[in-house]
């Protein structure tokens, strides 16, 4: 072997095993790691999002989509799930600053992108027609709730007030102020349709037997839901990535979304 030869097989062992090395140093100061040593896995959660995650004020015991989700991880994990309250407003930081090691669901948004990694996606947001039980075969496309005849309420400055005007110009639109909610409008026959996420849908014909979501063509707005991570820890990142493809395979997120009545957008 020539002295240029021994050089460079030289170099290149080096940086493979500086390579090698640096991977078993990043991978021991994961989150991962952390969470199998501690015992616990820390899930940031604001419990006012049904039915993906609720707190009972009476006994501090969180439900939900959310909480199904995040206790099946921990369970593969081996450890258990301390639930950590937060708000929306404090979401993001609360992964920032180490306080939790990841969040519930949360919609994908650049600004959030910005701050915090996201998981892969296994649910979407979107937004559907609710009427009265009824009525529901009056509508079987949105192009049905797209005439005068048809009556859509919403709360004005929202993303549904928005909506409406985009998708429904033809309708007669009815704007309110808070604090009343658009749905009692609904109960109380003073409004053909809502248009709300296919979420929020989920608790008001759980809550509400005479309602029913329209069986339209299709949901609107595909917002994808994903869990907030530490942007910077790639193992802890991938280690969710994978379970959620697994879980995805074996169909566990679509019992879940079933169980809790959440209409499912399949995104083509």
């Amino acid at each position: 072997m020539t002295a240029p030869q021994f050089i460079t097989r030289y170099v290149i062992c080096t940086i493979v095993l500086m390579s090698l090395f640096t991977t078993a140093c990043y991978a021991a100061s994961s989150r991962l790691t952390e969470i199998v040593n501690r015992g616990t896995l820390r899930v940031g959660t604001t419990g006012d999002w049904s039915p993906m995650t609720t707190r009972d004020p009476a006994t501090n015991f969180y439900r939900g989509f959310d909480i199904d989700i995040t206790t099946e991880l921990a369970k593969d994990l081996g450890v258990t799930v301390e639930y950590v309250p937060t708000t929306w407003k404090n979401l993001v930081n609360g992964v920032v600053t180490d306080k939790y090691d990841m969040s519930g669901s949360a919609s994908l948004n650049m600004h959030r992108a910005r701050l915090a990694g996201y998981s892969d996606t296994y649910f979407y947001l979107a937004f559907v027609p609710v009427v009265q039980k009824n009525n529901a075969n009056r509508f079987r496309r949105w192009s049905d709730f797209n005439n005068s005849s048809v009556v859509i309420t919403s709360t004005k400055g929202t993303v549904q007030q928005q909506i409406v005007k985009d998708l429904l110009p033809n309708a007669r639109q009815n704007s309110i102020n808070g604090p009343e909610r658009v749905h009692q409008y609904l109960l109380d026959n003073k409004t053909t349709a809502i248009i709300t996420s296919n979420i929020e849908a989920a608790t008001l014909v759980r809550r509400y037997p005479q309602l029913a979501i329209a069986k339209v063509d299709d949901m609107r707005r595909p917002t994808p839901i994903a869990m907030l991570l530490p942007k910077e820890d790639q193992v802890w990142i991938n280690y969710v990535n994978h379970w959620i493809e697994l879980k995805k395979t074996q169909g566990f997120f679509d019992r879940i979304a079933r169980k809790w009545g959440l209409v499912k957008l399949e995104i083509k």
